[in-house]
């Protein structure tokens, strides 16, 4: 288990508290509302419950400094964060109207970027307090919000990429023959929390015809001889994500399944060849889909190629037709082709990749040949 990295300061939030801000600007809008989820963490590093019914928003606007309202009860928290000396803690307490505290902290004719995990009793009872405000979802005025990395974030996906790869290799020493399927999934839990991650966030343990459908949870199904098995597989290490795939198989696979983990690892390859500064994110997606297209699968690739990852595993930018987002240094995203066929089996192979200033550099670097396992 490598060490602990260096926590965040509260300058490193400060500066993303003060982009935020500039990119709202940039974007229209008056400012921006942060509720309880992973951008509220990401800005100012506190971490209520996401499922408390008290108001709590994180307000940043050009014309005052950030603000955190609070609930009374939940202040000494918030006090605590690590971002909370950037910003001034504005409390109410139970019994008050939180919506007419919130006011008091926007235009009454604000346009506003606000949280997509915002719930919608929080959103409704501000458009009461302040009819002539308008709000739009941060993914979709600031989808680039969390998308560039700095290189403190970089090395703890890469530490958490690492442990994902001792997680597989250690795997492939267990027994997969006679097994259900959540037995392999409890094995792959317990080897990424003795590896560091603090979260376990999936397990995808698909064989046989399970492994056709790419989110198979795993389930009570007894692993065969022949089997292919996708292995899927991510949590948060330090606060940020890990996720990687690799498909094995139980004794040795037949020609045809082969093939179909060739033409996989070959897309994969390619596209994680084609990621560089300036080249659209849809262009990922279109190399490797034109791989397997081109060797008749192309019914078969049912997802996007890629997506973001940071404090969240799925999160902007994503590797898929329609965005044309140019990669920018400092993103970090999965390139995870796949070919599923219904009823008989499934092979996707993943990597999280980072765009450098000339290319690419992988997270994960366990070997994408098929495994042969027992």
């Amino acid at each position: 288990m490598t060490e602990a990295p260096a926590p965040f300061t509260e300058r490193d939030y400060a500066e993303r508290m003060r982009r935020a801000t500039q990119d709202a600007v940039a974007a229209g809008l008056s400012g921006l509302l942060v509720t309880p989820g992973p951008d509220m963490v990401w800005l100012c590093g506190y971490q209520p419950t996401a499922y408390t019914e008290r108001l709590t928003l994180l307000v940043l606007a050009p014309d005052a400094p950030p603000r955190l309202l609070v609930p009374a009860l939940e202040r000494p928290d918030a006090e605590s964060a690590p971002g909370a000396g950037a910003l001034p803690i504005t409390e109410w307490r139970d019994g008050e109207d939180p919506y007419a505290a919130a006011a008091g902290l926007l235009r009454p004719d604000g346009r506003y970027g606000v949280s997509d995990s915002a719930w919608a009793l929080h959103l409704l009872g501000l458009q009461e307090a302040l009819p002539r405000t308008a709000y739009r979802a941060l993914t979709t005025s600031l989808p680039m919000l969390r998308a560039v990395k700095d290189e403190q974030e970089i090395a703890r996906l890469a530490a958490a990429g690492a442990a994902a790869d001792a997680t597989y290799e250690e795997l492939l020493s267990v027994r997969f023959a006679g097994r259900r399927e959540y037995e392999v999934a409890a094995d792959l839990t317990r080897l990424l929390l003795e590896h560091g991650h603090e979260q376990v966030d999936f397990t995808v343990v698909g064989s046989g015809p399970n492994g056709a459908n790419p989110h198979h949870e795993a389930g009570d199904r007894v692993i065969e001889q022949g089997d292919m098995i996708v292995l899927d597989f991510g949590g948060l290490l330090d606060g940020y994500g890990s996720d990687t795939t690799r498909t094995v198989h139980v004794g040795e696979p037949t020609r045809e399944e082969s093939r179909v983990h060739g033409i996989v690892r070959e897309a994969q390859q390619e596209a994680v060849e084609a990621v560089r500064p300036g080249v659209p994110c849809q262009l990922i997606d279109r190399v490797a889909r034109a791989v397997i297209e081109n060797a008749g699968y192309g019914d078969h690739f049912i997802h996007r190629t890629g997506h973001g990852i940071g404090v969240t595993t799925h999160e902007p930018p994503y590797m898929v037709e329609g965005e044309e987002q140019p990669l920018v240094p400092g993103m970090c995203f999965s390139v995870e082709p796949g070919i599923y066929l219904p009823g008989r089996f499934g092979v996707r192979i993943e990597d999280i990749v980072t765009v450098t200033a000339d290319g690419s550099r992988r997270l994960n670097n366990t070997d994408r040949a098929m495994a042969v396992v027992e």
